[in-house]
């Protein structure tokens, strides 16, 4: 067991299960704003930290059910218009859901029209346009770029 740490030390270690964020976890944990990067770097070195923070981990038990927590952010994110915030969503409800596209990918053409259709939804007809353009130039030589609504 990790030895006795200081209350604040152990904030840290508990903030820094939430949030994987050192600077994050020094702040939340009650360190100044302005250190909270060097405290949370240095705090991490510390061997006692590093076993309180193992002994957390493999204590974990939650009752919040992370996939459906990650859709919810996914769709408040995408409906107010943060696509990167959406996209990271979706990266993270990925890799809970245990997917891996780079090793397995797509298991048909249909599942793989249907990924580039979802993506296409989060990053809007502008930037589709602009890949296609980026991908087949000799298709829009010709044609003028769509209105946008910035306009």
């Amino acid at each position: 067991m990790a030895e006795e740490l200081k209350h604040r030390q152990e904030k840290f270690c508990q903030n820094y299960l939430l949030y994987r964020n050192a600077t994050r976890a020094a702040i939340e944990a009650g360190y100044s704003e302005a250190s909270a990067h060097n405290q949370g770097y240095r705090l991490l070195k510390e061997p006692a930290i590093q076993e309180r923070i193992a002994e957390l981990e493999g204590g974990i038990v939650t009752n919040i059910d992370v996939i459906a927590e990650l859709e919810k952010q996914y769709e408040v994110a995408k409906n107010s218009g943060h696509g990167q915030t959406a996209l990271k969503a979706l990266e993270l409800l990925s890799r809970a859901r245990g997917n891996n596209q780079e090793e397995t990918g797509p298991a048909d053409i249909e599942s793989l029209e249907q990924d580039i259709i979802k993506s296409f939804k989060i990053i809007g007809k502008d930037k589709v346009y602009e890949l296609l353009i980026i991908c087949f130039p000799e298709d829009f030589e010709d044609t003028e770029e769509p209105q946008t609504n910035e306009e």
